[in-house]
C-alpha cells in the first residue's frame, strides 16, 4: 500500500455513485463496509447501545444453539453505568438489554443471535437472552411500574420470537443459574407480577 498516494478528487461521477452506493441498505454491503454501518436493535423500540466485541462471542443462534430462557439480572450500577462497563473492553461482560428504572427505556447492547457474556454459566450464556434491569437487589424502589411493564413487553417478545414459554422455568433468575454466585435479582423482585405482565403483554 502506497501511504504517500495522493487521494484522487471526486468527479462528478464518483460523487453520484457514492450517493447512490448510500442509498443501498446495509444488508446488501459485504465485509467491513457493512460491519461499519448502524445497525438496527433486534427489538423495535430498543435504542442499540453497542457492547465493546471483547464482551460477547458472536453466533448465529438459533441455528448454533436453541434459545431456551430469558435470564432477570438487576444491575448493582445506575443504567448510565452499566452501559459503560459493556462498553470497556477490559470488563469482560454485556447482557443483550439493558432497562433504565425511570422510564422504562430499552437498550440493546448485544444481538440476539450472538452470546452476551451474562450468567457466569457458559451453557446457559449459550441458551439465554440476558436482560439487566437498573437498581439494586436491596433498594426496590428502582422497580418501578415502567421498568417491571416494559421489561415484560421485552421478555414476551424473545419469548414469542423463540417459542421460549412464558413461565418461571424459562424465565429464570441469575441467582438460579447453576454455578451462580450472585444474588439478583433479589427477594423485592416481584415474580408473581412480572410473569402475569409477561403473558399479557
Amino acid at each position: 500500500m502506497d501511504e504517500e498516494r495522493t487521494a484522487p478528487v471526486p468527479t462528478r461521477r464518483r460523487v453520484l455513485k457514492g450517493a447512490a452506493l448510500a442509498a443501498v441498505p446495509y444488508t446488501l454491503l459485504s465485509g467491513t463496509r457493512a460491519a461499519a454501518q448502524v445497525r438496527a436493535a433486534d427489538y423495535p423500540s430498543a435504542e442499540w447501545q453497542p457492547a465493546s466485541a471483547s464482551n460477547y462471542s458472536r453466533s448465529s443462534r438459533p441455528t448454533a444453539y436453541p434459545l431456551d430462557y430469558v435470564v432477570v439480572h438487576v444491575t448493582q450500577e445506575t443504567y448510565a453505568d452499566t452501559l459503560s462497563i459493556f462498553r470497556d473492553p477490559e470488563r469482560q461482560v454485556s447482557a443483550h438489554y439493558v432497562v433504565r428504572s425511570s422510564d422504562g427505556h430499552v437498550a440493546q447492547c448485544v444481538r440476539e443471535a450472538d452470546i452476551a457474556w451474562h450468567a457466569g454459566n457458559w451453557d446457559y450464556n449459550t441458551r439465554s437472552i440476558g436482560i439487566e434491569h437498573e437498581g439494586w437487589v436491596d433498594r426496590p424502589e428502582y422497580f418501578t411500574d415502567a421498568l417491571y411493564e416494559q421489561s415484560a413487553r421485552l421478555t414476551a417478545a424473545i419469548c414469542t420470537a423463540y417459542g421460549i414459554p412464558k413461565d418461571r422455568a424459562h424465565i429464570i433468575a441469575h441467582h438460579e443459574v447453576p454455578g451462580s454466585d450472585h444474588t439478583d435479582p433479589g427477594p423485592f423482585w416481584d415474580w408473581t407480577r412480572y410473569i402475569r405482565l409477561v403473558n399479557f403483554a
